[in-house]
C-alpha cells in the first residue's frame, strides 16, 4: 500500500507531472480556465498586448503608452458590454497576459469602471506575476504557452497591440498568421497602436517588395494613435454588432 503504484491516479502528483500525462495537463489547462470564464458569462473579449516594462510614471513614451492602454481599457469596458451581470453574456471583456506594463494598464482601466477583466498569466523566470487589477476569479496561470495563446485568441473580438518586445511580437505575428491562413474569423480587427512606432520598427513594404507577403496582407491590420481611434475602428469592424460564440 506504500508503493507509488497504489496511489489513486488523480492524487498521484508524480504521475500527473510525468511525460506521459502531458496531454492531460494540456486538457486541464484548457478546462480550468474555460469553466471559470463560462461561470462569469464571458462570451467575447478584447485582447490587449504590449510591453511588460512600461509604467505610468516612466519615461515619456512609456508613460504615454501605459496611460493610453489604461484609457482604452476604460472605454472598451464601459461601452462594449463587459458591465453586464453574470446572468447575461458579457462581451468585449478586457483580456491581457496578466502581468505588468501594458497588461496592467489595460486591466486597470477596466477596473476603473468596475468591469471584470481577465489576466492569462504564464510561468516565467521574470517579469511575470499577476498585476493588482485583473479580477481575482479571472486571473489564471498557465504552464504551456500554446494553451495560454489559445485562450487569448478563442474569444477575441479584437486585438490591440501596443509597442513591446519579443513576447509582444510573437503574439502579434501568431495572430496575423492565423488571420492570413483564415484559422480565425476574417472580421477580427488587429490594431497596432502608435503608427510611428510600428512603421519605423517593421518595413512591411519591403516584405511585399521581396515577395514574402502579398500586398493585401497589410490589410489584415490597421493603425491607431489614440484610444478613441482604436475604439472607432473596432466599432467600424462590427465589434458591438457581431457577438462571438466562444464555441
Amino acid at each position: 500500500m506504500d508503493s507509488p503504484s497504489y496511489r489513486l491516479a488523480a492524487l498521484d502528483e508524480d504521475f500527473l507531472l510525468g511525460d506521459s500525462m502531458r496531454g492531460v495537463r494540456f486538457m486541464l489547462e484548457y478546462a480550468k480556465a474555460e469553466e471559470e470564464l463560462r461561470a462569469w458569462g464571458v462570451a467575447s473579449t478584447v485582447v490587449i498586448f504590449g510591453s511588460a516594462r512600461f509604467k505610468d510614471d516612466g519615461p515619456e513614451n512609456h508613460a504615454r503608452w501605459y496611460n493610453a492602454a489604461r484609457e482604452l481599457g476604460r472605454i472598451v469596458s464601459k461601452r462594449g458590454g463587459a458591465l453586464k451581470t453574470k446572468d447575461h453574456p458579457r462581451h468585449n471583456v478586457i483580456a491581457t497576459g496578466g502581468g505588468p506594463g501594458i497588461m496592467e494598464a489595460a486591466n486597470r482601466g477596466a477596473q476603473d469602471v468596475g468591469a471584470p477583466n481577465i489576466g492569462f498569466n504564464i510561468t516565467l523566470p521574470h517579469e511575470q506575476e499577476p498585476n493588482h487589477y485583473s479580477t481575482p476569479e479571472l486571473t489564471f496561470q498557465f504552464h504551456y504557452f500554446a494553451m495560454r495563446k489559445m485562450h487569448l485568441a478563442m474569444r477575441a473580438n479584437a486585438l490591440v497591440v501596443f509597442p513591446g518586445g519579443f513576447g509582444t511580437m510573437d503574439e502579434l505575428f501568431e495572430v496575423l498568421c492565423l488571420r492570413q491562413t483564415m484559422k480565425i474569423p476574417n472580421e477580427l480587427p488587429i490594431i497596432l497602436f502608435d503608427k510611428e512606432f510600428w512603421t519605423s520598427t517593421f518595413n512591411f513594404d519591403k516584405l511585399i517588395e521581396v515577395g514574402t507577403i502579398n500586398p493585401e496582407d497589410v490589410k489584415l491590420f490597421s493603425y491607431a494613435d489614440t484610444p478613441e481611434e482604436a475604439w472607432s475602428q473596432m466599432v467600424k469592424a462590427g465589434l458591438c454588432s457581431i457577438p462571438k460564440d466562444p464555441n
